[in-house]
C-alpha cells in the first residue's frame, strides 16, 4: 500500500467508517429503546415469556415498528430497488425518479434566476436596497404553508405536474444562489477593478472577464446548497398534491397506513439521492476549476 493510499485510508475513510458504525449502534438502541413498550404489551396479552435476547429480537423484527432497525430499512430498501422493476410503482428507483425529474427542473430554474439577482443587485443599487429585503424575508416563510397555496393557485388555472413542484424547488433554491453569487460578484479586488478601468473595459466586460470568474467558486458552493434544498421542495410539494409518485408519495402512503419501514426507507433513498446530486454539482466544479486553469489536484510535498 502507498504511502497516499494509506494517508487517504486514515484521513477519510476511517473517520468516515467511525461515524457511521457509531449512527448505526445508537440507531439499533433507539430502536430496541422505543419498540420494547409495545412489544413487552404484545408478550402480556399472549401470556408470552422471552429470554432477553429473544425479546430484544423481537423488538428489531416487529412489521410496523415505531422506528425500524437499520437492517429492516436496508431489507426493505433492496426489495424495492434492486428486486423490482424500475417501471413498477412500487420501485424507490422510479419514485425518485419522479422526484429527480421537480428537483432538477426548480434547481435550474433556481440557478438562473439566483444568477440574474445577483447581477442586478451588484450593479444597481437601487435592487440592493429594494430587492434584497424581500429575497431574504421570503425565506421566513415556511415552504409548508408556501406549498399548498401555489398548488392550489396552478390547479385553478389548469397547471399540474410537474410545474407547480418546480417552482416550489426554485422558491428555495434561489436564495442560496443569489447570495453566494452577490458575495463572488463583490469579490474582486478594488486593484483588479481600477485595471479593468485602466483597459477601457465597460459594465459588460467587467462582468464577463472579471466578475464571473471570479464569482465561479461561490457559485458552486451555493449550488451544493441550492440542489439539496430543491430535493427538498420537491418532496414538500409532493405532499399536498395527493401524488401517486414521488417520494412525498411514499412518505404520505406510508403515513396513512402507518408503514413506518416504508417511510424510513423513503427517507434513506431521499438521503442518497441529495447525496448524489451534491456530489455530480461537486465534480461539475472541479471540471469547471480545471478547465479555467486552477490547481485542483494533489497534495503539497
Amino acid at each position: 500500500m502507498t504511502n497516499s493510499a494509506a494517508d487517504r485510508i486514515r484521513d477519510h475513510i476511517i473517520p468516515v467508517a467511525t461515524i457511521v458504525v457509531a449512527i448505526i449502534a445508537i440507531w439499533y438502541v433507539g430502536a430496541i429503546a422505543m419498540n420494547a413498550p409495545f412489544q413487552r404489551d404484545l408478550d402480556r396479552r399472549g401470556n408470552t415469556t422471552s429470554t432477553t435476547m429473544e425479546f430484544v429480537a423481537k423488538t428489531l423484527s416487529q412489521p410496523k415498528p415505531i422506528l425500524p432497525a437499520p437492517h429492516q430499512v436496508a431489507q426493505n430498501l433492496f426489495d424495492n430497488t434492486v428486486m423490482r422493476s424500475v417501471t413498477s410503482n412500487r420501485s424507490l428507483v422510479y419514485h425518485s425518479w419522479v422526484t429527480l425529474s421537480s428537483t432538477l427542473a426548480g434547481f435550474a430554474f433556481g440557478t438562473v434566476l439566483g444568477i440574474l439577482i445577483a447581477i442586478g443587485i451588484v450593479h444597481v443599487t437601487a435592487l440592493e436596497r429594494s430587492l434584497m429585503p424581500w429575497i431574504i424575508a421570503s425565506q421566513m416563510v415556511p415552504v409548508l404553508a408556501i406549498a399548498p397555496m401555489v398548488i392550489v393557485v396552478l390547479s385553478a388555472v389548469n397547471i399540474t405536474g410537474l410545474l407547480p413542484k418546480a417552482l416550489i424547488s426554485t422558491y428555495l433554491s434561489f436564495f442560496p444562489v443569489a447570495v453566494g453569487m452577490v458575495k463572488g460578484l463583490r469579490s474582486p479586488e478594488l486593484i483588479q477593478l481600477d485595471l479593468m478601468r485602466t483597459y477601457n473595459a465597460g459594465t459588460l466586460a467587467t462582468l464577463l472577464k472579471l466578475r464571473l470568474p471570479a464569482s465561479v467558486p461561490f457559485l458552486f458552493a451555493s449550488m451544493k446548497v441550492a440542489v439539496a434544498a430543491s430535493l427538498v421542495g420537491a418532496i414538500v410539494g409532493e405532499l399536498p398534491t395527493g401524488a401517486v409518485a414521488g417520494l412525498g408519495s411514499k412518505l404520505l402512503a406510508g403515513s396513512y397506513y402507518s408503514q413506518t419501514i416504508d417511510i424510513w426507507a423513503a427517507l434513506v433513498a431521499g438521503s442518497v439521492l441529495a447525496a448524489l446530486l451534491v456530489a455530480a454539482v461537486g465534480i461539475a466544479s472541479k471540471l469547471v476549476a480545471r478547465a479555467m486553469g486552477a490547481q485542483t489536484g494533489g497534495r503539497a510535498a
